[in-house]
């Protein structure tokens, strides 16, 4: 029997067009994914958008659009980059569909069942960007870290959800949740700190789910995006990984679980807390003008040239990123390393054939090492060893010189050790992989067009 494997990634804010962070994400699950479904798992792969957000109706009337429209409009951006990124997903959420309000209105009402919601009056620090309350310690300079603004003062009345009752079992939850083990212990730091209890309504929002039994209010955006996992794929809950950014790692690994354990629900087996994409250092940011557009760089470079990349950043820590980073992997290793390897094999084995051997070569591969990389979720590492051995196969061709030799067995080596590659490339460049097999496969092996054309640099 199939083992079960359910990847979420975190759903996207449509109040803008998509960024390549938002990419990076989607690449990451992608990689994971794909890679599970070469092992024989049951794999379903769940993404989308929170169009319940109050910082989308604001983008909507900023532009003087209508809500609804403005959605739809830039959801379709979404759904382009997931496709033009050739991402495997299984299912794609739009939180403001009504079979999603149905569950989320199923879940709230077997907390407020459970005796976990009252009602009461807030007053505190509120960010419109996180959209979410937030404490005066919480705050940096008297801003919001995140989003490096003053958040607004609020006062108004609101239902809570008792979050302070689960501190406990948040504690020895959290223990085996969090990766990696950094993101685990600022979790845990603050937990242990005290937990208040939350506020999850917004009184007058005119935008969003209803509050179960009270028209008045709307319920608190995350805590509706964040039942998304299970109204996305109910019959395949609890998630296997979730994927998300570390700006939403308290959401997920603290709120979340504790509204699952209160409705008594199933608690998700990983948290998965990647890192951020930054351009020159600085954070990517609309009001800094430095946001990359993923969509034209696919446009523009094709559709493997952005995801290996994106693949060859940091999964944990930040990284830097541009259009530049891009050209340098791409001409480097693509281009230079797999790409010539590819076209000079094909070109010796039409021109000499082979002769099936012993494929000593693939000796040199440590494939046990990928395999642990994928199960720690380092996919970058992971590919540092699948170029290691590309390296090594450039070597081996220098050093057994086919082209003067005309040594058929060298070429049948190479042959089938370019196959292995082709494989161990699917979950990062589908579509290059999938070519080299196609080409690798055939009896009459021919060179073909370059797969990796050089990108020249203008001076």
């Amino acid at each position: 029997m199939k083992k079960k494997f359910y990847v979420t990634t975190a759903i996207d804010y449509v109040n803008a067009r998509p960024h390549i962070g938002h990419a990076f994400e989607k690449v990451l699950a992608d990689a994971l994914v794909r890679y599970r479904r070469q092992k024989g798992d049951d794999v379903f792969f769940l993404t989308g958008v929170d169009e319940n957000a109050q910082k989308n109706v604001q983008a909507a009337e900023e532009q003087g659009i209508n809500v609804k429209q403005f959605i739809d409009t830039n959801t379709g951006f979404f759904i382009e980059l997931v496709k033009k990124l050739n991402i495997s997903h299984d299912e794609f959420v739009r939180t403001s569909e009504k079979e999603h309000a149905k569950i989320v209105h199923k879940i709230l009402k077997k907390i407020i069942k459970k005796g976990d919601i009252y009602k009461g009056n807030y007053e505190g620090y509120y960010c419109a960007g996180c959209e979410a309350y937030i404490t005066e310690k919480d705050l940096v300079d008297g801003k919001c870290p995140e989003h490096n603004k003053a958040p607004e003062h609020r006062k108004e009345e609101a239902y809570f959800f008792k979050l302070s009752k689960y501190q406990n079992k948040l504690i020895k939850f959290v223990e085996g949740y969090i990766i990696p083990v950094e993101k685990k212990n600022e979790i845990l730091s603050r937990i242990k700190g005290g937990l208040n209890d939350v506020c999850i309504s917004r009184k007058g929002a005119k935008w969003g789910v209803d509050f179960p039994d009270d028209k008045n209010f709307k319920i608190w955006v995350w805590v509706d995006a964040l039942i998304n996992y299970i109204s996305g794929a109910e019959d395949k809950w609890p998630a296997d990984v979730h994927i998300i950014g570390k700006g939403i790692n308290w959401f997920h690994s603290v709120i979340w679980p504790a509204l699952l354990m209160s409705a008594e629900y199933d608690l998700p087996k990983t948290l998965l807390v990647h890192g951020y994409l930054n351009i020159r250092g600085k954070k990517m940011s609309k009001s800094l003008g430095n946001v990359i557009d993923p969509i034209e760089l696919i446009d523009k470079y094709g559709v493997d040239a952005v995801r290996y990349s994106l693949l060859r950043c940091s999964v944990f820590d930040d990284s830097d990123y541009s259009e530049e980073i891009l050209i340098e992997r791409y001409n480097n290793e693509l281009a230079n390393k797999l790409g010539n390897l590819v076209s000079r094999i094909s070109g010796l084995i039409e021109k000499k054939g082979i002769e099936k051997c012993d494929v000593k070569l693939l000796k040199k591969l440590d494939e046990k090492k990928i395999e642990k990389y994928f199960e720690t979720y380092e996919f970058d590492k992971a590919l540092n060893e699948i170029f290691r051995f590309i390296d090594e196969c450039n070597t081996h061709v220098q050093n057994k010189k086919p082209w003067e030799t005309g040594d058929k067995k060298v070429l049948y080596e190479l042959k089938e050790s370019i196959l292995k590659i082709s494989e161990l490339l699917l979950p990062f460049i589908p579509e290059s992989a999938e070519k080299i097999n196609k080409q690798f496969s055939t009896k009459n092996i021919k060179k073909e067009e370059i797969l990796f054309k050089k990108i020249e640099v203008k001076k």
